[in-house]
């Protein structure tokens, strides 16, 4: 019968109150992906950068599926991707490539979500890539880079041009491969990541019917939405949606704060 790794039973104990609250963060992110659907079996990642100046960061171990992981079982990575602390754990080193990348090169990026879903992933390999033909994406449009496929990230080299294609968006679809957002804490960067894939899935549904007959909104109003949303999904990320998804975890997958 299989048997799940335990982490060190003192994680807690070796590790500050804000670090734990970000494990709790993180832990509950990676739940909510498999909620979602959105998890590919191990193979995405999510990460956030502990205060300090080694740049650590969490990011998942590679050997759990997303509804198992826990605030005790993420790794604690360098930016050469080696553990810092004791773990059973292994690592993806394609997570490694693409985190480690923006949680160097981005003060403001402490989190960063990374998936490869259907939708995201269909709209990943459209020539023009996500359109404003719904509210949602018209919210996040503005945010969107976009970068070229060079194969499985574990060439170190890409992480170059993976920070100057994201740039100082918080958002990127990498063509061909997926999606990725960043942000100042675990709950903006996934609410950000909820707007990408709810628009990535929605123009997949409605390029269905062809795109001859798309209804595009009038002059000026991607713009316009645009603006209302670059604010305002910050604000509500953080207040208000945040805080709900994690109740939402403790009454449906309470496991993860452990």
């Amino acid at each position: 019968m299989a048997t799940q790794l335990k982490p060190p039973a003192d994680v807690r104990a070796q590790v500050t109150d804000e670090e734990w609250k970000l494990r709790e963060d993180l832990a509950c992110a990676y739940r909510l992906v498999a909620h979602y659907g959105w998890d590919d079996l191990i193979f995405t990642h999510l990460s956030v950068r502990v205060p300090g100046p080694e740049h650590h960061f969490l990011i998942n171990p590679y050997n759990l599926m997303f509804d198992e992981i826990t605030a005790s079982s993420l790794v604690k990575i360098d930016v050469n991707g080696s553990p810092v602390m004791e773990t059973p754990y292994l690592t993806n080193p394609a997570g490694f490539t693409i985190h480690s990348a923006i949680h160097m090169a981005r003060e403001d990026a402490h989190a960063v979500i990374h998936l490869h879903t259907p939708y995201g992933q269909a709209v990943a390999a459209q020539a023009d890539g996500l359109m404003p033909i719904t509210q949602t994406a018209m919210l996040i449009r503005d945010e969107v880079a976009y970068h070229h496929y060079e194969g499985v990230a574990t060439d170190l080299d890409e992480r170059e041009r993976l920070v100057a294609d994201l740039g100082t968006r918080t958002a990127m679809i990498l063509r061909n491969h997926g999606t990725l957002t960043v942000g100042e804490t675990v709950g903006e960067a996934f609410l950000k990541m909820y707007f990408l894939e709810r628009a990535c899935e929605a123009q997949i549904h409605a390029l269905a019917g062809g795109a001859a007959l798309l209804n595009h909104p009038p002059q000026g109003t991607p713009e316009k939405a645009a603006n209302q949303g670059r604010d305002g999904l910050k604000l509500v990320g953080n207040m208000l949606a945040w805080p709900a998804l994690m109740r939402k975890m403790d009454r449906e997958s309470p496991g993860y704060r452990d």
